[in-house]
């Protein structure tokens, strides 16, 4: 089940609900009407169908709802439909569902190294190390289909990428906080914590040399205090572009579609926490 359908399938499920019953808790599967996240071409498969002369509601999994709030709460939904066809259109194929958590995982993977090749490019410097977080990330990437909702639920801040010239010293000491504190997405680096203390740590396949200046990507939430992180604290140069991550995952998403390929990403033992 998709995190960006959750809100459709618990009203509907909460809906269908006898008033007078002992509430429970389930999980947010659509058992109860069978209802799952529609794109713009299949609302009555995914949602249901209600009958415009009897008010009655017929849910994907064949329940029948006469009365109460289901059918006008289905309706609801049904009728929202077309104003949301736009971001219900397919952009691409995930051969696998992915989803971002600590220390690394294929989709935290995929965002920071996307992020450190756009930005790349973007201010044509060389980017040795990307951070983003992990709260950044809202909902999972789901198997099958990619829908422009899906990535627009994906990303939903307006998070600029920036670019971020550091001493070693200061990444050093931002990597020693990751370590002690909470991890984050990264990319460019090769590291080792062992009981919260950074036992290791390469930048582009060489150890960290803190005399040496490096070039960061992140994003403008992470510059000054966001997460309780500060990357460009102590910076020598400091570049805020006008592209928004959303939008260049959505990008990145479409181009792979045009040549053909799925969404596949992998770990690669980039953050190791013993």
């Amino acid at each position: 089940m998709r995190k960006v359908s959750a809100i459709i399938v618990a009203v509907l499920m909460l809906a269908g609900c006898k008033t007078g019953m002992v509430w429970e808790k389930y999980a947010i599967d659509g058992h109860r009407t069978g209802v799952s996240a529609p794109t713009a071409d299949n609302v009555p498969e995914a949602i249901g169908v209600v009958d415009a002369r009897t008010g009655v509601y017929t849910a994907p999994n064949g329940r029948v709802f006469t009365g109460g709030s289901t059918p006008e709460v289905a309706s609801l939904l049904i009728n929202a439909q077309p104003k949301m066809a736009e971001v219900k259109e397919v952009i691409g194929f995930s051969t696998r569902a992915m989803s971002a958590h600590a220390p690394e995982s294929e989709l935290s993977n995929m965002v920071a190294d996307i992020l450190r090749e756009r930005t790349a490019k973007i201010v044509k410097r060389r980017v040795d190390f990307a951070i983003t977080n992990f709260g950044g990330i809202r909902v999972d990437m789901p198997e099958g289909n990619v829908t422009l909702d899906d990535i627009r639920s994906m990303f939903p801040f307006v998070n600029k990428l920036c670019y971020v010239e550091l001493k070693g010293e200061d990444l050093l000491n931002l990597l020693n906080q990751l370590a002690e504190n909470k991890m984050q997405c990264v990319s460019g680096v090769r590291m080792v914590v062992n009981n919260h203390k950074l036992e290791s740590v390469e930048i582009g396949g060489k150890p960290l040399d803190v005399k040496k200046y490096y070039g960061v990507a992140t994003v403008d939430f992470l510059l000054d205090g966001g997460d309780g992180i500060s990357v460009a604290k102590n910076a020598r140069k400091l570049i805020q572009t006008d592209e928004i991550i959303g939008k260049v995952m959505e990008a990145y998403v479409r181009n792979l579609t045009a040549e053909g390929k799925a969404i596949e990403y992998s770990t690669d033992g980039r953050v190791v926490v013993k």
